[in-house]
C-alpha cells in the first residue's frame, strides 16, 4: 500500500502550527520547515504525476456513513499546479515576515502557527474529492485569516481601520458560506452523497430550477472569495491594512479557492446552469477588469494600487473559466498560478519599500532607482508581468483566456483585451513616479537597496516568472488533461 501522501501534504503545516504555537521562540524555524517539508513532498507528487491519469494518490475513508460523509482525496492537474503554488510561495512569505517572526515577539508563535493552518486547509481544499469536506475547509480557513488580518497591520496600518476591514472580509465570506450551505444540503438530498467523482458520474441533479438554484449559490460563495466584481469591497482594505506576507496568503492563494472552485464544483456538478448564466457571469468579470483597472489608475497608495489591479486580474480568471473552452480554461489555470507569482513579487517589493520609506504614498517616493536599483528591477519586472509583457508568465496564460474566449464572446475578449492600456498607464505611470527622477532628501535618508534575506525572498519569484513565461509547457501538460473533461460535459 502507498504511502497517504496527500495526507501527508497537509499534515506538514497542520503539524508545524502545533509547533509553533507550543514553542514561539522557535517558530520562525518550525515555520520554515513545516513549509519547506510540504514543498518537498509537492515536488515528489509533481514528479511522480501521470497527467493523464486522472485523479491520482486517491484516499477513501467513511467519516459519517450516515450521512454520505467521507474524507476523501484525490489529486489531478489543476489541483498539481495549486498546491505547487501554494507551497513555494509558504516559505518564501515566512521568511519576508522574518521580522513578524522574531523570537523576542510575544506574537510570533502564534503569527507562524495561523499562517501554517491557513496553508493547511488551502492544500486540503485544493485536493480533497468530498463536497462536504470542502465546505468545511473553504468557511473554516477565514478563522485563521481573520486573526491573522486584525493582529497584524502593515506600515501606516489603523487598528481601528484594520479591524473593520478584518470585520468586513469575515462578514463577506460568512454570508457568502452560509448560502452555500443551503446549495451544499439540498445537493445531498437530491443526490444522496458528497463524494464528487460519484456526483460527476450521473448522481448530480439533473436540469432545471434545483440546479440553477444551486449553482447560484455555490457561485456567489466563490465570486465573495475570488472576488467578482461588484462583491469584491472587502478585498482593498483587506490586503492594505493588514502586513504585506499576509495579503500575498491572502490575494495569492487563499483567493484562488474560490476561481477554483468555481472550475471544479459550479460547471462539473451544474453544467447545464453554468451554461445557461455564463453570458452573464462574464458580463460582471469584464466589468471587473476595466473597473479595477480604472480604479488602479486613480491611486495614490501604492499598496491600494496593487489591490485593485487584482481585481482586474481575477476578472480575467473568471472570464476564462465560464467562457468553457478547452484554451480558456487552461489560460485560466495557468493565470491562476502566474497571478499568485507576480502579485507576490509586487506586493512583497512594494511593502518593503514602504517599510524603509514609513509611508504608502506613491508621491512620498521618487528616484528610488538611484538608492535602490536591485529593489526598482524586480518591482518593474513584476508590473510588467502584470501588464503581460511577453517573456513573463502572465503573457501566455492571459493571451489563452484571451484566444480561448474570443470564439464565444468576440465582444468581451475583445474589451479585456482594452484593459491591457490601462494595465499599461498605472503600471509605467507608478513606477515613474517611484523610482525616476532626482531622489528627495527623505527617500536618499532611508531608503537603501535589498538585504540578503529579501533577495532570497524575491528572486526566486522574478525566476518562476521568466520559468512560466518561457516554458509554460510542463504546467500546461498537466493542466490541459484536468480541464478536458469540464469542457466536454459543459459542451454536451
Amino acid at each position: 500500500m502507498s504511502a497517504p501522501w496527500l495526507t501527508l501534504l497537509w499534515a506538514a503545516p497542520a503539524v508545524g502550527a502545533i509547533a509553533a504555537a507550543a514553542v514561539p521562540r522557535a517558530a520562525r524555524w518550525i515555520g520554515l520547515a513545516a513549509s519547506l517539508l510540504a514543498l518537498a513532498i509537492g515536488i515528489g507528487l509533481a514528479c511522480a504525476f501521470d497527467p493523464a491519469g486522472g485523479f491520482q494518490f486517491v484516499e477513501s475513508h467513511s467519516w459519517i456513513p450516515s450521512f454520505g460523509a467521507g474524507y476523501r482525496l484525490g489529486l489531478d492537474g489543476t489541483g498539481l499546479v495549486l498546491v505547487l503554488l501554494t507551497a513555494a510561495l509558504l516559505p518564501i512569505l515566512l521568511l519576508a515576515a522574518w521580522k513578524e517572526t522574531d523570537p523576542g515577539s510575544s506574537r510570533a508563535g502564534t503569527y507562524v502557527a495561523l499562517t501554517l493552518a491557513v496553508e493547511a486547509m488551502v492544500l486540503v481544499s485544493f485536493v480533497t474529492t468530498d463536497v462536504l469536506l470542502f465546505y468545511l475547509l473553504f468557511e473554516a480557513m477565514l478563522i485563521p485569516l481573520y486573526f491573522l488580518l486584525a493582529g497584524f497591520g502593515g506600515t501606516g496600518s489603523d487598528p481601528t481601520v484594520r479591524a473593520h476591514a478584518a470585520v468586513k472580509f469575515l462578514l463577506y465570506n460568512l454570508a457568502g458560506g452560509l448560502i452555500m450551505l443551503a446549495a451544499v444540503v439540498g445537493l445531498y438530498a437530491a443526490s444522496g452523497t458528497f463524494d464528487l467523482r460519484a456526483l460527476i458520474d450521473g448522481a448530480r441533479p439533473g436540469p432545471g430550477i434545483g440546479q440553477d438554484l444551486m449553482f447560484l449559490a455555490f457561485l456567489f460563495a466563490f465570486a465573495v472569495k475570488a472576488p467578482l466584481w461588484p462583491l469584491h469591497t472587502w478585498l482593498p482594505g483587506a490586503a492594505v491594512q493588514t502586513n504585506p506576507p499576509t495579503a500575498v496568503l491572502m490575494m495569492a492563494i487563499v483567493d484562488k479557492v474560490g476561481t477554483f472552485a468555481m472550475l471544479r464544483y459550479c460547471l462539473t456538478l451544474f453544467p447545464d446552469a453554468a451554461a445557461r448564466f455564463a453570458p452573464w457571469i462574464a458580463a460582471l468579470a469584464v466589468v471587473g477588469i476595466v473597473y479595477g483597472a480604472i480604479l488602479a489608475i486613480g491611486q495614490s497608495d501604492v499598496m491600494s494600487l496593487i489591490a485593485y489591479t487584482s481585481i482586474s486580474h481575477f476578472g480575467f480568471i473568471i472570464l476564462g473559466v465560464f467562457a468553457r473552452t478547452g484554451d480558456s480554461q487552461a489560460g485560466s489555470v495557468l493565470y491562476m498560478v502566474n497571478h499568485g507569482v507576480a502579485t507576490a513579487a509586487l506586493f512583497l517589493t512594494a511593502g518593503i519599500l514602504v517599510a524603509r520609506r514609513g509611508s504608502r504614498e506613491i508621491a512620498d517616493f521618487g528616484g528610488v532607482w538611484s538608492r535602490a536599483p536591485k529593489l526598482g528591477a524586480v518591482f518593474l519586472i513584476a508590473g510588467l508581468a502584470t501588464l503581460s509583457l511577453p517573456g513573463l508568465g502572465p503573457f501566455v496564460s492571459e493571451l489563452l483566456v484571451v484566444v480561448g474566449t474570443y470564439p464565444r464572446w468576440a465582444i468581451a475578449a475583445i474589451v479585456s483585451v482594452i484593459a491591457l492600456v490601462l494595465s499599461a498607464m498605472y503600471v509605467l505611470w507608478t513606477y515613474q513616479r517611484m523610482f525616476t527622477g532626482p531622489a528627495p532628501e527623505a527617500v536618499t535618508r532611508t531608503v537603501d537597496d535589498a538585504r540578503p534575506r529579501e533577495l532570497i525572498v524575491l528572486v526566486p519569484l522574478v525566476v518562476a516568472l521568466f520559468a512560466l513565461g518561457l516554458f509554460p509547457a510542463p504546467a500546461l501538460d498537466a493542466i490541459n488533461p484536468s480541464v478536458s473533461p469540464t469542457v466536454a460535459e459543459v459542451a454536451r
